[in-house]
């Protein structure tokens, strides 16, 4: 997730928490980065002219003004539900940051009593979240990557320990049989390889523009696999 959209997915958190505001430790965990951070964050929205404050004393926080919020949207407390079980089983796989901010984006533009019918159903779904914490900046370096179509560099094991440095154009994520890939065209090898994300040991985005590499250049998905755009 860039400062763009990290900025306006705390605004939509500050607004969902209402008069209960959020503390900067909180906001920090939810968004993966350092407190410092978060507090020039907030600086940066007070500056913009969002209506957030800070709340001195015990328990004290960031607090938005209730005018700031959103109309109320037409979902169903089982639509939001279903939302927040693909948020949970989503914990540590590409975009899952972006599918929370969704998700605290739907409740804060919720009204009251259908937010606290939300909150009565979510509290009687219990699902395992492994909280797989792979490489969580490298994760971030790869979703990037694609959004923006950068240049990756890369340091890679294969499967049997060997370490390379690769420089790749992406082209895309996919998951089957279990495990998250990134297809890219590898300029070291002049070829399209499959990178399993749990062996990438470092990513760092460059500067330099990725090429311009079709989806139909790798074939068609796996047997186990689909585009989302199909679901």
């Amino acid at each position: 997730m860039n400062r763009t959209d990290r900025l306006f997915a705390i605004r939509e958190e500050l607004r969902g928490a209402g008069k209960g505001g959020r503390t900067a430790d909180r906001l920090a965990e939810v968004f993966e980065v350092s407190v410092r951070t978060i507090k020039r964050d907030v600086t940066a929205l007070a500056q913009s002219g969002f209506p957030v404050w800070a709340r001195p004393g015990p328990g004290g926080g960031y607090v938005v003004d209730r005018s700031a919020t959103l109309p109320p949207v037409n979902f169903t407390e089982s639509e939001v539900a279903g939302l927040a079980a693909a948020a949970a089983a989503s914990w540590g796989q590409p975009f899952d940051q972006d599918l929370r901010a969704v998700l605290r984006k739907v409740l804060s533009a919720m009204d009251g009593p259908a937010r606290r019918r939300t909150a009565r159903l979510t509290d009687r779904v219990w699902m395992n979240v492994s909280h797989n914490r792979r490489n969580t900046r490298n994760l971030r370096c790869v979703e990037q990557s694609l959004v923006e179509q950068r240049v990756l560099a890369l340091r890679y094991s294969d499967r049997h320990g060997t370490i390379t440095l690769r420089r790749v154009d992406p082209v895309l994520l996919a998951h089957t049989r279990g495990t998250w890939y990134l297809i890219a065209h590898c300029r070291t090898a002049g070829a399209i390889r499959w990178f399993r994300l749990d062996r990438i040991e470092v990513a760092n985005l460059t500067t330099e523009r990725a090429s311009n590499i079709p989806v139909e250049s790798v074939g068609i998905p796996p047997p186990t696999a689909r585009p989302l755009s199909d679901l």
